[in-house]
C-alpha cells in the first residue's frame, strides 16, 4: 500500500529512454492483415467486426465524408485495443496521458474543422451566429460559439484520459483494499475480490464505449463539416 497511487501512469523507460513508441505500435500485432485467400476464424470475426462497425458509423455521410473510413475505423482499433491491453497487469496504458489524447484529437478535429471552411465556408461561418439572434447578443454569441469551437478537441482528450484513468485507479484502490484485508478479515476480502472481478468486467466494457465514444464524436465533427 505503499506504492505511489500514480506510478502505473509513469511513461516506461528502458535504459533512460522512454519505450512508449514500442508500446503505442504493440497493437499493431494482434491485428494481422489476411494474406490468404480462405481465411481462419479469427481474422474473420475481425473483419466481420470492423465491416459492423464501419457501416454504422459511415450510414450518416456523404461520399465525401466516406474518404475518412481507414482514418476513423483505424482510430477506433487502436484506442479499443490499447484500452485492453492497459488492463493487463504491470502494463502501461498510453490513452492515461492527456497529451497523447490530445495529439490525436487536435489534428483529427482541426482536419473536419479546415475541410468545412473550404467546401462549406457559408454553412460554417453560420454556425457562429444562429438565425434570428438579436443585435445585442451578436458579439457574445460570436465568442461563445468560437470558444465551444475550440474546446471541442479538448473535450475528446479529457473525456478519454478522465474515464480511463479513474477506472484504473479505482481498481488500483479495491485491488490493495483486498490484499490488506485479506489477513484482517477475510470474508470481507472475498466481497471486496467479488466487486474487483465485477468492476474489471466493466472495464473492459468502458475500455471498448470510450473507443467507440472518441470514434463516434470525430465522426460527428466530419459530418458537421462535410
Amino acid at each position: 500500500m505503499n506504492e505511489n497511487l500514480f506510478a502505473s501512469f509513469i511513461t516506461p523507460t528502458m535504459m533512460g529512454l522512454p519505450i512508449v513508441v514500442l508500446i503505442i505500435l504493440l497493437p499493431n500485432i494482434l491485428f494481422p492483415s489476411p494474406n490468404r485467400l480462405i481465411t481462419n476464424r479469427l481474422i474473420s470475426l475481425q473483419q466481420w467486426l470492423i465491416q459492423l462497425v464501419l457501416k454504422q458509423m459511415m450510414t450518416m455521410h456523404n461520399p465525401k465524408g466516406r474518404t475518412w473510413s481507414l482514418m476513423l475505423i483505424s482510430l477506433i482499433i487502436f484506442i479499443g485495443s490499447t484500452n485492453l491491453l492497459g488492463l493487463l497487469p504491470h502494463s502501461f496504458t498510453p490513452t492515461t496521458q492527456l497529451s497523447m489524447n490530445l495529439g490525436m484529437a487536435i489534428p483529427l478535429w482541426a482536419g473536419a474543422v479546415i475541410m468545412g471552411f473550404r467546401h462549406k465556408t457559408k454553412a460554417s461561418l453560420a454556425h457562429f451566429l444562429p438565425q434570428g439572434t438579436p443585435i445585442p447578443l451578436i458579439p457574445m454569441l460570436i465568442i461563445i460559439e468560437t470558444i465551444s469551437l475550440f474546446i471541442q478537441p479538448m473535450a475528446l482528450a479529457v473525456r478519454l484520459t478522465a474515464n480511463i484513468t479513474a477506472g484504473h485507479l479505482l481498481m488500483h484502490l479495491i485491488g490493495g483494499a483486498t490484499l490488506v484485508l485479506a489477513s484482517i478479515s477475510p470474508p470481507t476480502a472475498v466481497i471486496t475480490f467479488i466487486i474487483l472481478i465485477l468492476l474489471t468486467l466493466l472495464e473492459f466494457a468502458v475500455a471498448l464505449i470510450q473507443a467507440y465514444v472518441f470514434t463516434l464524436l470525430v465522426s460527428l465533427y466530419l459530418h458537421d463539416n462535410t
